[in-house]
Formats: C-alpha cells, sequence, structure tokens
C-alpha cells in the first residue's frame, strides 16, 4: 500500500493592485486544484502601484474571505517567485491567462522557473470569458479618468480605488 501523499499546496503569485474580478474567479477555481493555495502579493514598482503593499494584504485578505474558501491564505513577499515557492512547499504556481500576449509572456516565464526548480509545475487557467478583457492597470486608468469601475471589481474594491483617486486627484477633463 503506497504512503499518503504529501498536501499539495500552490502559489498564485501577483501585485492584486487592486484584486480584480478576474483574480477572485482564479482563486476560487485555482483552491479546487490544491489542498491549500496562498495568495502571494508582492511588489512590483514597474508597475506603479496605487496601494501600499500592507494596502494590496488587507485587500486580499478581505475579498479572499468574502469567498467563503477554507484552504486559501494570504502571504505577502518581495523575493524571486520559486524562492518564495520553495519556502512554502509549494509543487504549483497557479497563472492566470487572458488573452494569447499573456500566454506568451507566462510561457517564457514558466520556463524559466522550470529551469530553476524543475519540481514546481506551472499551471495555467483561462480566465472566464466575461472577464478576460480586466487587468488592474486598466481597472486604475479608468478610475482615475472618472469612468465606472462595478463590472470589473467587488463593492469593495470599488470603493477602495474610488476613495484612492479621490485623495489623489482625478486626472482628465473634457
Amino acid at each position: 500500500m503506497a504512503a499518503a501523499s504529501a498536501e499539495r499546496i500552490g502559489v498564485y503569485p501577483g501585485t492584486f493592485d487592486p484584486i480584480t474580478l478576474g483574480h477572485t474567479d482564479i482563486i476560487r477555481r485555482g483552491a479546487k486544484l490544491v489542498d491549500r493555495l496562498i495568495i502571494g502579493v508582492t511588489t512590483n514598482p514597474s508597475k506603479n502601484p496605487m496601494f501600499t503593499p500592507a494596502e494590496r494584504m488587507a485587500m486580499v485578505e478581505r475579498e479572499v474571505a468574502s469567498l467563503g474558501i477554507d484552504n486559501v491564505t494570504v502571504v505577502g513577499f518581495n523575493a524571486l517567485l520559486m524562492k518564495f515557492a520553495e519556502h512554502q512547499g509549494a509543487t504549483v504556481i497557479v497563472r492566470g491567462l487572458r488573452a494569447v500576449a499573456d500566454f506568451e509572456y507566462e510561457y517564457q516565464m514558466a520556463g524559466m522557473n522550470q529551469q530553476l526548480n524543475p519540481r514546481i509545475e506551472t499551471v495555467f487557467l483561462m480566465a472566464a470569458v466575461e472577464l478576460q478583457p480586466i487587468a488592474s492597470k486598466l481597472v486604475k486608468e479608468i478610475a482615475l479618468f472618472g469612468g465606472d469601475i462595478s463590472r470589473f471589481v467587488s463593492p469593495a474594491v470599488r470603493d477602495d480605488v474610488l476613495a484612492r483617486v479621490t485623495s489623489q486627484g482625478q486626472l482628465g477633463e473634457y
């Protein structure tokens, strides 16, 4: 008789600035593939963040709690993804795909990550069709120019983004 298998741990990394309905779709579906899914909230200054790492952590924790999924935890990190995944005991990296452009980038990253640690597999999940166009960068841009983002994020995240836009100042005029 074979020994009981070890817990399968997955990591879903991202900046989540802000967390969108596309992200929560991938979290919900990714959590079904592993025993424990760790949402890794990372820093990426080149993405011009609207929220601090602590604010993004709190936002993601709140959104994950609202999903009611027991096997998901949120952890912040500022390190090479594969080192973070190894430290968490992960065997799977979960990545969401929206379009061909995402695939090309993610394919290259998966190949590099496999070179760094061949024991960790990358799993790609296609975003639900109605969520495929959503990108955090575009959500921020729409909000900064006074557009309605309610179809792209939860009501709580919408309120967070609008409060930040109000404090920073809206862009553009007619």
